[in-house]
């Protein structure tokens, strides 16, 4: 009866997509759906060695309390429903495991190198090969121009006749 009542929580699960939050915002609560699996013995029903399972339908309250988060209370509104779990011959595991099985076409697909954030807005990431800045088209100014050693050397011998202002001045003195 313990695989059964396994069975049927995993069915309840995957019927209303679980999903786990790890933070909740209260005020955001408005209706709660329990389910309750308990054995035949708890509520006194016609079927004593059954599984039973409880559906209840709950508005919740956010009520005042001493401290900073609300004191939460449930109070039955919608439809309830006993269910009752005779057959208890379960499938083989396979057959379990087939039925659990969803087509590739509702999966959904995840989107490589994209990713959310807590707004929505939406980032993408893109692969770029390494550039070399040497050979990026820009505007060509001599100043900037590599020359070769040898002319860099042969600049740097002062073999013209001009001579600077300071020099020619210098000589005028003495």
């Amino acid at each position: 009866s313990v695989i059964c009542c396994v069975v049927c929580t995993c069915l309840f699960l995957f019927i209303f997509k679980n999903t786990i939050c790890p933070k909740t915002y209260l005020k955001g609560f408005f209706i709660i759906n329990l389910f309750k699996l308990l054995y035949g013995n708890a509520r006194k029903c016609h079927f004593p060695s059954y599984i039973l399972l409880l559906v209840d339908l709950t508005r919740v309250l956010l009520k005042k309390s001493g401290c900073r988060t609300p004191r939460i209370e449930l109070e039955e509104m919608g439809p309830s429903f006993d269910f009752v779990m005779r057959r208890t011959h379960l499938a083989s595991d396979d057959l379990y495991k087939l039925s659990l099985r969803r087509p590739k076409a509702l999966q959904a697909k995840k989107k490589k190198n994209i990713s959310h954030d807590t707004f929505g807005t939406q980032y993408g990431r893109i692969h770029m090969q390494k550039q070399d800045l040497g050979k990026l088209q820009t505007r060509k100014v001599k100043a900037l121009k590599k020359r070769p050693a040898k002319k860099m050397a042969a600049a740097n011998v002062d073999n013209s006749p001009k001579r600077h202002k300071n020099e020619q001045h210098d000589e005028q003195k003495s």
